[in-house]
């Protein structure tokens, strides 16, 4: 029979019909999440039943069976409908009819198909040859036709997947970490997957399927709730985007969450994170019982043939009071009272951590039931285990996750709740608050040798954002918490105050680094004033590092570790009294009065460029030689890295000298990290003016410097107006279309006060993009400001530079002028 002919016998399904039942059921809102979902398979169901009924005219031996999502019954509004046309080799004819029949008008609808025809042989090669069509089968579930077909089949698939589960279900467990590997972690994504990231709904699917098997029985607490959530999610997602999608987009989540009615995206993206954790700490767990039962099962033989039939107990080793190790995993002591023993919890998790071995499940659910309260203030045993537990690396991170799975963290620590999944809307964090902080501490255990007190920088590890679950500025807020916690947990007054201290100051050292001249004495004085001891710029410094590295890629490099080590060395000679006076104007160097010669005979630009790495930095007083950890950028295993290349130039003093320049730097594709600019008078003996000196330290964007003499023709021509440097920015920007994502935020340009006493401090924060120096660079030098040094900084796509202003005179500007140019350069950036 013709296509065509098949679908004027197939019903056309009219407004009274199914199409019309189910917009109703989508768009009425008077059901939603788990009824709404079943009322549409229900619907669906029938809808089906009756299209196989009149196609099938009472043939025996075929049935229709839905299985993989809609087989849980698990249809979202653009969900596929996965069907299987099952029959027992009938007439080949005949069931291709059959199933155009049945295909057509669900296509007519434009609903999603995945549909099979298959007989029960066909169905078991293909499971066999195809682990993802034996998870569908899985929960196959029969819709229309010979329902002993389907009980059949569906006998054979299960018992199918119990024979063969050893063998399967590592092969399933690779399928979800390469999932995972493509799509991230659903728990920490800005724009997460639901279904395929680790910890979503194909996760969901998968622990079912271990289940299945009966090898091992995953987690249940919680684990129905978070699917759900999911589900919910991914209902709201369909419905207001109109698209069959499962990425969570910015741009969609604001009306998501309307639909579900939470307040904001953030509290959207906080109920996925909270889902995700419970699905992935399941899988976690269940995948480490399945490989536990798999060996097990594979040494069995073995140990029979050794004890002669006899049953083997297994080995416990004592790792701490009242804590084992048992089959390599922390379990209690048998003699453990935790209802007595209010340090167990921390003892337990510390030994584990240490041990680099898991929590068990069982031991951390009835620590959670039965552990008594620790007191206010800790005991010094709970104090230091905690510290232990903090200062263990990388194993710490998965006892951590162990302990918050049954709430014992929010316990320990209560102000906890406010970071915990707490999302980072920044796309140089890649971590949640919660985990960014736990990484930090990760971080700086492997700096604790650098520091006299390795408890206070772990603990400020710890809490050095905790503030960002409240209003306001988070460091503010967040010094208020960390003394109370610190007290809480028994540190004294003096510890206490210091703990709250760093927090405040967490961010001092690297935004005073990269965005303030250093060699302005007024800068160093007021990092030395607001840190106050020599110990806490210590502790400031390595918490810096920490911070940065577990921030993201972006966050530290080292140049931002060469700036804050010389920021360091400076403020700690200010607070041991060893700072040098106040130093006038630097004399040039050799090389430098060579250029400036050189250039003021000529009329023209002279250059020099050297391709040389800074030397790593000198340890920080205190510090041991050897004693740096893998990590440290200036460490010494490690080779120096190249900073970038040292660009000198002098010009004959004239006006658009900085534009020029970051102009040809930005056409040649170079960054730029600093740069300082300054007149210079000539000697008696040449001549009668002034030229100008930048140094600037460049690096290139990709491939190799470019030729000093290309540089320097380039600039010749920019300076005389013959290159316009304008136009082929412009002109690279046309025939390189970047892709854009979602709109950035507007640039910000503002007055940082009393930052310098010899210059106005112009900050700016925009969105980096080529030829972005050029344009500010050009505003300044149309607004009549004479630019003295610039500090660069870029974090993923923003950039935060400064420039210190002057007069012509070489003044600060005055306030209102100050003020008027900022404005003003804002309005061109904004342009």
């Amino acid at each position: 029979m013709k296509s065509a002919d098949v679908r004027n016998q197939a019903e056309k399904p009219d407004p009274g019909g199914y199409a019309a039942a189910r917009l109703r059921l989508l768009t009425a809102g008077e059901q939603s999440g788990p009824p709404r979902r079943a009322a549409l398979a229900a619907l669906t169901d029938d809808w089906l039943a009756g299209l196989f009924d009149r196609a099938a005219e009472g043939r025996r031996g075929v049935s229709l069976v839905a299985v993989g999502g809609y087989g849980r019954g698990e249809l979202s509004p653009r969900s596929d409908l996965d069907l299987l046309l099952l029959h027992d080799n009938g007439d080949a004819e005949e069931i291709a009819t059959l199933a155009d029949r049945l295909w057509y008008p669900v296509w007519d609808l434009g609903l999603t198909l995945d549909h099979s025809v298959r007989t029960p042989a066909e169905v078991r090669r293909a499971a066999g040859e195809d682990l993802r069509v034996q998870l569908g089968l899985l929960d196959a579930r029969h819709l229309a036709g010979d329902r002993g077909l389907t009980a059949a089949l569906r006998t054979t698939v299960l018992a199918d997947w119990r024979n063969q589960a050893p063998k399967r279900l590592p092969e399933l467990q690779d399928l979800c970490t390469e999932r995972a590997r493509r799509h991230g972690e659903l728990q920490y994504l800005l724009e997460p997957d639901l279904k395929e990231a680790h910890g979503g709904l194909r996760d969901a699917t998968a622990l079912r399927a271990v289940a299945a098997s009966w090898l091992a029985d995953p987690p249940r607490k919680g684990l129905a709730d978070a699917r759900r959530r999911l589900l919910d999610i991914r209902d709201a997602l369909h419905l207001t985007t109109g698209r069959a999608t499962d990425r969570l987009a910015l741009e969609d989540q604001d009306q998501v969450a309307a639909e579900l009615g939470l307040l904001d995206a953030d509290a959207l993206l906080r109920q996925v994170y909270e889902a995700a954790r419970v699905l992935s700490y399941a899988g976690d767990l269940t995948w480490r019982e399945v490989r536990r039962v798999l060996k097990a099962r594979a040494a069995r033989p073995r140990l029979r043939a050794l004890l002669g039939g006899g049953k083997s107990s297994a080995e416990r080793s004592p790792l701490a009071e009242g804590v084992v190790e048992q089959d390599g995993e922390v379990v209690l002591a048998l003699t453990a009272r935790p209802e007595r023993d209010p340090v167990l919890l921390l003892r337990a998790a510390a030994a584990a951590a240490q041990a680099g071995l898991p929590l068990s499940p069982h031991a951390v659910r009835h620590l959670a039931a039965t552990v008594c309260p620790l007191p206010t203030p800790w005991p010094a045993e709970a104090r230091e285990q905690f510290v232990t537990l903090l200062g263990s690396g990388r194993p710490a991170v998965q006892v951590w996750t162990a302990l918050e799975a049954e709430g014992l963290i929010t316990r320990l620590l209560p102000d906890w709740e406010r970071v915990r999944c707490r999302p980072q809307r920044n796309a140089v964090h890649r971590w949640t608050v919660d985990r960014h902080l736990v990484e930090t501490a990760v971080h700086a255990s492997a700096l604790t040798r650098r520091v006299d007190r390795p408890d206070l920088l772990l603990v400020a590890a710890l809490l050095h954002d905790i503030g960002k679950g409240w209003p306001g500025d988070h460091s503010t807020v967040g010094e208020t918490i960390a003394r109370d916690v610190a007290t809480r947990i028994g540190f004294d007054h003096a510890d206490a105050a210091v703990l709250a201290d760093l927090v405040r100051h967490h961010l001092l050292l690297v935004k005073t680094a990269t965005r303030r001249d250093l060699d302005d004495p007024a800068t160093v004085r007021s990092v030395a004033e607001a840190v106050g001891t020599r110990s806490t710029l210590e502790l400031l410094h390595a918490l810096t590092e920490a911070d940065a590295l577990a921030t993201g890629p972006a966050a530290w490099s080292s140049w931002r570790g060469f700036l804050v080590a010389d920021l360091v060395r400076r403020v700690s000679a200010v607070l041991t009294g060893d700072a040098p006076a106040e130093p006038g104007p630097a004399e040039p160097t050799a090389e430098q009065e060579r250029l400036a010669v050189e250039a003021f005979r000529t009329g023209g630009p002279v250059l020099a460029l050297h391709a040389r790495p800074e030397p790593p930095a000198e340890p920080f007083a205190g510090e041991h030689p050897g004693e740096y950890p893998e990590t440290h950028p200036g460490g010494p295993s490690q080779e120096p890295a190249p900073l970038g290349a040292e660009l000198l130039i002098a010009v004959p003093d004239q006006p658009g000298v900085l534009p020029a320049v970051a102009g040809v730097l930005a056409v040649h594709r170079l960054t730029v990290r600093t740069a300082g600019l300054r007149a210079l008078d000539l000697p008696d003996d040449v001549g009668d003016g002034s030229v100008l000196l930048l140094n600037w330290r460049v690096a290139a964007e990709y491939g190799s410097l470019p030729p000093a003499a290309r540089l320097r023709a380039d600039l010749a021509r920019a300076l005389d107006g013959s290159l316009d440097i304008a136009v082929r920015l412009a002109e690279r920007d046309a025939a390189h279309r970047w892709r854009r994502g979602a709109a950035a935020p507007p640039p910000r340009v503002t007055v940082a006060p009393a930052a310098s006493r010899h210059a106005t401090v112009i900050e700016v924060r925009a969105q980096d993009a080529p030829g972005l120096l050029f344009r500010i660079g050009r505003a300044l030098e149309k607004a009549g400001a004479r630019v003295r040094s610039m500090h660069v900084s870029t974090l993923g796509a923003n950039a935060v530079d400064a420039f210190y202003v002057t007069t012509d005179a070489g003044e600060p500007l005055p306030e209102p002028d100050a003020t008027s140019m900022a404005r003003m350069l804002e309005e061109t950036l904004r342009a």
